[in-house]
């Protein structure tokens, strides 16, 4: 089993009949968490596109997924996008919807938490930094917002993290734009409420995807989570997704502009 796990097998969960056939974009959606975004939402039966830059691990993931099943598994749409070149994000959003219809759910998920020394900043590793960690969460909302409108509904659900919160070291920019996110979520959910759609953060605190542990995860990290989370287990990327479904579903109707943080009890 992957670090995403395999949602077809997570009999005891819920499920959610208002996101059968419901049109979800989730970006960064190749590996990782994303990955998991996409396998969760394909098995409660949604019509999903998403995008990331990696496409062999996007193709091979959309080509896994799909089939029968209780509801029918749509198999997704994946389109290869650079997220940090808007022009190229909106025609991946274009696309997307002209393979599956109007956008409903949006899960802002791309990220990159590239580890660098205070002193060794730049401009331009500065401005690549915001490019690929916050600043496409507001062109990909920009880009699904008059679907949104014209259904008078919708989700956008923006990934946050709790490295800012704990203070973590070596990623400043990262950190600085993890921390906006809340900002950005906070006015969206303000600007787009009247119609009805409803914006949130989801907030990770150490998910063991294969990334993490691959470069990060030693002796030490299992201390720290050992010491740190109420619940001495691993958070994996399955409960963010488990979480991202409940704030796409109409469940979550009435929650909006919200810090919805799944960590263990870290913070």
């Amino acid at each position: 089993m992957t670090s995403h796990d395999n949602a077809s097998a997570q009999k005891n969960y819920a499920r959610y009949p208002s996101l059968v056939d419901r049109v979800v974009l989730i970006t960064g959606g190749a590996t990782g968490i994303g990955a998991s975004f996409v396998e969760h939402f394909v098995a409660q039966g949604a019509r999903v596109g998403f995008l990331d830059i990696n496409t062999s691990e996007g193709l091979a993931l959309a080509d896994s997924l799909g089939g029968p099943g209780s509801p029918p598994r749509h198999k997704p749409v994946f389109v290869t996008c650079d997220l940090t070149d808007i022009d190229a994000l909106r025609t991946a959003v274009a696309d997307v919807k002209a393979a599956l219809g109007p956008i409903e759910v949006l899960v802002n998920n791309a990220a990159n938490d590239r580890r660098h020394e205070l002193a060794d900043i730049t401009p331009e590793s500065f401005d690549a930094g915001i490019a690929v960690n916050v600043r496409h969460q507001l062109f990909a909302a920009q880009a699904v917002m008059e679907d949104m409108k014209a259904a008078r509904a919708g989700s956008i659900i923006n990934l946050g993290s709790i490295s800012w919160m704990i203070k973590d070291r070596n990623l400043q920019v990262y950190l600085m734009s993890k921390s906006a996110v809340q900002g950005l979520t906070r006015g969206l959910a303000k600007e787009l409420g009247a119609y009805g759609i409803r914006v949130n953060t989801l907030v990770p605190g150490w998910v063991m995807t294969d990334k993490q542990r691959r470069l990060w995860l030693n002796d030490e990290g299992r201390e720290a989570i050992k010491r740190n989370q109420c619940i001495d287990a691993e958070l994996l990327p399955a409960d963010l997704a488990r979480m991202a479904l409940f704030l796409a579903a109409d469940d979550s109707r009435m929650i909006t502009s919200k810090d919805i943080v799944v960590d263990g009890g870290w913070v």
